[in-house]
């Protein structure tokens, strides 16, 4: 190791501070298994305060110092509000069919295909509306994140006839999701074909879960 490298202060303090965060009483009852877990918003804000103490810390500067104590506020503000985001989609899709998946501050709404489209066709399903309505409902009181929608196929068909096809669900989604006064420019319509797929298209079970349209909801990052 190097000899003049020294965790100064800010950077054990840190460290201390997720130890302590991650160990005490922050923790909250999860609304859906009845568990105790640490929050979220207490998980990433600690880390994100960890790493970004360890560079300040590493620079002789206070503006450095600054910018770490900043940092892990903005990382415990983000979590808190996908937190919430998370919370008010579940409520509002249960029982829907649709999944809902969080992966550190992005939330993954998967729909099967089965339940938003006819097979082969991409304009969505009539009995599907009030889902999407109500995730953008949740979407448009969450302002500050982008969103992501992919289209999925199985393996049947040709790679044309599946890029065509996964590209005009995805399309049908986000439009009808701005017609919900989510705005056009938080949204991103892209189509993956049969790539990417989450189960064996070997069967039709398999085919079916592949068969999907995926919205990815993304934190805006505050500038700085």
């Amino acid at each position: 190791m190097n000899k003049n490298f020294r965790l100064k202060p800010m950077a054990i303090a840190s460290t201390m501070a997720i130890s302590l965060a991650l160990t005490s009483g922050c923790t909250v009852l999860d609304p859906y298994t009845g568990e105790e877990k640490t929050s979220k918003a207490v998980k990433y804000g600690a880390i994100g305060a960890v790493v970004c103490g360890i560079i300040g810390s590493t620079r002789n500067s206070k503006s450095a110092r600054n910018a770490a104590l900043g940092c892990g506020a903005i990382g415990a503000g983000v979590g808190a509000y996908m937190d919430h985001q998370e919370k008010e989609l579940r409520e509002e899709l249960a029982g829907s069919g649709v999944g809902v998946q969080r992966e550190g501050d992005q939330i993954h709404l998967i729909m099967p295909g089965d339940i938003t489209f006819e097979t082969n066709r991409y304009d969505i399903n009539g009995d599907f509306y009030p889902v999407l309505t109500s995730v953008s409902k949740v979407l448009y009181k969450f302002k500050d994140t982008n969103l992501e929608v992919a289209g999925f196929t199985d393996s049947t068909g040709s790679d044309g006839y599946n890029q065509e096809l996964s590209e005009k669900r995805a399309a049908s989604v986000a439009s009808y999701l701005r017609s919900k006064e989510v705005a056009g420019e938080r949204l991103k319509s892209i189509g993956l074909g049969e790539a990417h797929p989450i189960a064996s298209n070997d069967t039709d079970s398999g085919r079916a879960r592949n068969r999907r349209v995926e919205l990815t909801i993304i934190p805006i990052q505050p500038a700085g």
